[in-house]
């Protein structure tokens, strides 16, 4: 059994720049990663059709993060290892990332989220990297900093991997001591290969937790993420990498005012791989 990457070292040591362009260009991760970030946008339950500016926790690369922008949200990410935010630049990311350490707390203004997402990150805060770590203190400070930048009706959802009940309860405990509302939803418990954890946390009052995804065999995760996939450019997007898709972002990064390659014939345009 493989050692988890949280037991080895500290997450801005482990994700060094090997290890972030690893990760980054793993198709696997990249599909895990995107099925898991549309699971945690449906929690969210946002309002249709309506762009929201959203936090990613422990953003790493951005891939998260480009998932939230097909869905036509505005970003900010935040993650604590400098390798991972530099590969985040070099692949053109249209949100804006910040160097922070989640344990210390959510670094952005009251009220000024939509919502927040993350994926894989919350189980590092578990963890006493240095003798001045305490735990249940730097989840409590992460929970009542990051309930503080969320607007009075956003939720935020944490697909994450706890190692044992104790860890599930502190979390829950320490996020409600912040003030949110909310609790654990566990997808395909029955199955070892699709069960999937997330917390799923609420600003403005009880509410019922959303239906966990059914206790079918993990295949079924496939069809259903395949189905979304499917439809989901019915709404009247352009369909990735096409020329019409490309094009739509260059012109969202000149609004940005970021710096963008000049349009050419050539945009958009497939390569042989022939010379």
């Amino acid at each position: 059994m493989s050692k988890r990457p949280e037991h080895q070292a500290p997450p801005e040591v482990f994700y060094n720049e090997d290890e972030a362009r690893k990760y980054t260009q793993n198709s696997r991760i990249m599909d895990i990663q995107a099925q898991m970030t549309e699971r945690c946008i449906e929690l969210l339950l946002l309002p249709e059709d309506t762009p929201c500016l959203l936090l990613d926790i422990g953003c790493g690369s951005g891939l998260s993060g480009s998932v939230l922008e097909e869905n036509g949200h505005m970003w900010i990410g935040m993650d604590i290892s400098p390798a991972m935010l530099d590969v985040a630049k070099e692949r053109e990311i249209e949100g804006d990332v910040v160097l922070s350490d989640m344990g210390e707390g959510v670094p952005f203004r009251a009220g000024c989220f939509d919502g927040a997402v993350s994926v894989s990150a919350l189980q590092w805060l578990f963890n006493a990297d240095k003798k001045s770590h305490k735990p249940a203190k730097r989840l409590h400070q992460f929970f009542s900093s990051l309930y503080a930048s969320l607007s009075r009706s956003a939720r935020a959802v944490f697909q994450f991997y706890p190692e044992n009940e104790s860890q599930m309860e502190l979390l829950t405990s320490q996020a409600m001591k912040a003030g949110f509302y909310g609790g654990v939803v566990v997808d395909y418990p029955n199955s070892a290969k699709a069960k999937k954890f997330f917390l799923v946390l609420m600003t403005g009052g009880s509410a019922p937790l959303p239906q966990a995804l059914g206790t079918e065999e993990s295949d079924n995760l496939q069809i259903k993420y395949a189905k979304r996939e499917a439809t989901r450019n019915i709404r009247g997007k352009p369909v990735k990498n096409t020329r019409a898709w490309i094009m739509e972002k260059k012109e969202r990064r000149r609004k940005q005012g970021k710096e963008t390659k000049p349009d050419t014939k050539y945009t958009g345009r497939k390569r042989s791989g022939r010379f």
